[in-house]
């Protein structure tokens, strides 16, 4: 009871921070860029996709509509969690209201479809071959950057960090790849495909897994573990919307048709066990094996949206435990977001030589900044 009442007062206050802090951005970027810059809690446009393979895009009063073709399946990818994240506060004011509303159904008796209908009781009419829904402009635009083939940005905005690997993002190519090759020089006899979960890299293989093969595993096996799009030393394209699809597509481009894999087995970690699965289904004939470490599994209740449980249950906007809270501020706040990684993503090279000189990490600080060789691209 306690979480509850100090978590409601906490994210309240977060949802108006939040709200300013899109306005300080909006204001900021304009100085500094010129131009606004669209963000997903803007004010949203009001789509409909219909089965024709277009979308009517309806903006200050105007509309006009284009053309999807093949690319109206972007559309079905993208996850209205990204879009439609409600503050705390009117959610509880909707959860309110419907439930005083079921309150004064059950006194006064059910009543006819019709006079429900009238009172928001839930019956809704709609054309069989539409669905309505709302994306914000920040998405349109992304989607009519790919229709019509802009490419991202050219420079680093003012609040990104201009190291070379972050702004890797300016091409979209292939994925950072770290391929281990028998050392004797021989053919490996099978490939392995190692696939990272989120807020992780390569990495989370080559510096804890790979050592520890055996010879004989090495000399068998040709190990390749990539980074993925927007992780690590991979590209990070400002007008990406990172979708399943996307991903899949890197992982084809950048490993199975650039190191000409044709069979391979798959080893994957929690947001990796996702591509995994979607790589097996598109490639059944040539997947050998499944291994899945902490794949996200959440059954879902009958009659609840799935996206959105989900969201509620990884990111349950409570301050307790600390790990629920440090979830909720990333998952339902941009700018908020926005602003931790202004100073810790933007200032990373300082932050890692500061960890590495505390934990006297002092071979891994003379490696931070080591070329890598050209068996590793």
């Amino acid at each position: 009871m306690v979480n509850d009442v100090v978590s409601f007062v906490v994210f309240t206050i977060l949802d108006l921070l939040d709200v300013m802090l899109c306005l300080f951005y909006k204001l900021v970027d304009y100085a500094m860029e010129s131009e606004w810059k669209p963000c997903y809690c803007s004010s949203s446009p009001k789509d409909m996709i219909t089965s024709s393979g277009k979308i009517l895009v309806s903006e200050s009063g105007g509309s006009k509509v284009v053309r999807l073709s093949s690319t109206k399946l972007l559309l079905e990818d993208i996850s209205d969690t990204l879009y439609s994240r409600p503050s705390l506060f009117s959610e509880v004011s909707r959860t309110t209201v419907r439930e005083l509303r079921r309150i004064k159904i059950e006194r006064h008796g059910s009543r006819s479809p019709a006079a429900a209908a009238r009172s928001g009781g839930g019956v809704r009419s709609a054309s069989p071959n539409t669905t309505t829904f709302t994306i914000n402009s920040t998405i349109i635009q992304m989607l009519q950057g790919k229709i019509g083939g802009d490419r991202s940005y050219t420079v680093p905005r003012w609040s990104d960090c201009d190291c070379p690997t972050c702004t890797s993002w300016n091409s979209r190519d292939s994925l950072f790849v770290h391929a281990e090759v028998p050392k004797d020089g021989g053919m490996a006899e099978e490939d392995v495909l190692f696939i990272h979960g989120f807020i992780s890299s390569s990495a989370f293989w080559t510096e804890t897994v790979f050592p520890n093969f055996s010879e004989e595993t090495r000399a068998r096996y040709r190990l390749i573990a990539v980074d993925l799009l927007g992780f690590g030393r991979s590209p990070k394209p400002a007008d990406s919307l990172y979708t399943l699809r996307e991903h899949v597509e890197m992982i084809e481009r950048s490993v199975l048709e650039r190191y000409k894999v044709r069979s391979f087995h798959i080893v994957a970690h929690s947001l990796g066990s996702i591509l995994a699965l979607a790589l097996a289904v598109k490639y059944p004939d040539a997947v050998r094996s499944l291994t899945l470490l902490a794949p996200p599994y959440f059954p879902v209740p009958k009659g609840e949206k799935g996206t959105q449980f989900v969201l509620r249950r990884v990111a349950p906007r409570r301050v307790w435990p600390p790990i629920a809270f440090g979830a909720s501020v990333a998952c339902w706040y941009e700018h908020i977001s926005r602003s931790v990684c202004l100073v810790v993503c933007r200032n990373h090279r300082f932050w890692e030589l500061a960890f590495k000189f505390v934990t006297r990490n002092r071979l891994a600080l003379s490696d931070a900044y080591h070329p890598v060789t050209s068996e590793n691209h």
